[in-house]
């Protein structure tokens, strides 16, 4: 029976992951280096290496013929997908559901607050030595639309909350009710996109999502409206969206792109009102701590033969 367990993290480093002795699970390090730690057949919980390439991540994949589980280190899969088809049926992927919420929605309150009062035009303000005084937009009073509202989303709105603003609306898949009120379908999108003043993205890349911020989305966004991506770069059409920047009818701040890394030269580094950072929602201090525990949780079910949180599908189902 084979019981390895393919970690990024040293075992020693994560507290209560199961005793090796106790549970029969034998820890392997691998944060995707040139090299296997060991026979990837032996392989049964695959634990993804964080910030790696598709091409790395899936690497070991096909060679897995015992897997059960793969575990990644992200909210998205779709870095995975390449992969699935050399997994026998019946493996479960699982995301990181809790990992990253907290790290994501601090940046996108970030990226929010520093595109409407101004900051990048006051740090180029202070290397040429100008006093770039004025009067800038506010949070507060405005209209937020949550495009995505899943875990991050919600976290999202967690933090908008002492903001004062007018207006939370809430966008996912299906509509549902919560706490803090109703969440609309995507079929509802269209006529609440003219009403935001900010409209977050935070949904997650499939086929349905890829390209959803596209000509027809940005066009029904309001005059002077901040578009705020912390999805996924495919969600929005880059082309689509330089032209609204470049008319200057809208702005932006993007933590993710299209293409991504963003290539030097590319027109979207000096689009009009844009704010870019490096795909770094997740890759926080916030991040390792978090991670651990959802590991050291997942493989106490495991080796306990319970059900596994965060499973988003079986293959060959």
């Amino acid at each position: 029976m084979t019981t390895d367990v393919w970690l990024p993290f040293e075992a020693d480093d994560i507290d209560g992951l199961p005793e090796a002795s106790e549970s029969g699970l034998n820890y392997r390090y691998w944060d995707g280096g040139p090299d296997f730690p060991a026979d990837p057949a032996d392989c049964v919980f695959y634990v993804v290496p964080y910030l790696k390439s598709a091409e790395v991540s899936v690497r070991p994949l096909p060679a897995m013929t015992s897997l059960r589980v793969v575990q990644t280190l992200t909210a998205g899969i779709d870095h995975m997908e390449p992969g699935l088809k050399f997994l026998a049926p019946g493996v479960r992927l699982c995301n990181a559901r809790g990992v990253h919420e907290a790290s994501t929605a601090e940046l996108a309150l970030g990226l929010i607050l520093a595109s409407l009062r101004g900051i990048p035009r006051f740090v180029e303000g202070q290397r040429r030595e100008e006093w770039r005084s004025g009067f800038y937009p506010a949070l507060a009073d405005k209209s937020v639309l949550i495009v995505g509202y899943g875990s991050v989303g919600s976290a999202i709105e967690d933090r908008l909350s002492p903001f004062e603003c007018a207006r939370v609306a809430r966008v996912a898949r299906s509509a549902r009710a919560t706490e803090r009120g109703p969440v609309h379908p995507l079929a509802e999108l269209p006529a609440l996109l003219p009403d935001a003043d900010v409209v977050v993205v935070s949904t997650p890349l499939t086929e349905d999502t890829r390209g959803l911020v596209g000509a027809e989305f940005l066009a029904r966004m309001k005059d002077g409206a901040l578009l705020v991506n912390v999805a996924r770069g495919p969600v929005v059409d880059t082309d689509a969206l330089l032209g609204e920047l470049t008319s200057g009818r809208l702005t932006a701040a993007l933590d993710v792109t299209d293409p991504e890394p963003l290539p030097a030269g590319h027109p979207l580094w000096h689009a009009p009102g844009v704010l870019i950072s490096p795909h770094v929602g997740g890759s926080s201090s916030a991040y390792p701590p978090r991670a651990r525990r959802l590991l050291a949780a997942q493989l106490t079910r495991y080796a306990a033969g319970n059900p596994l949180d965060n499973v988003v599908r079986i293959t060959g189902s």
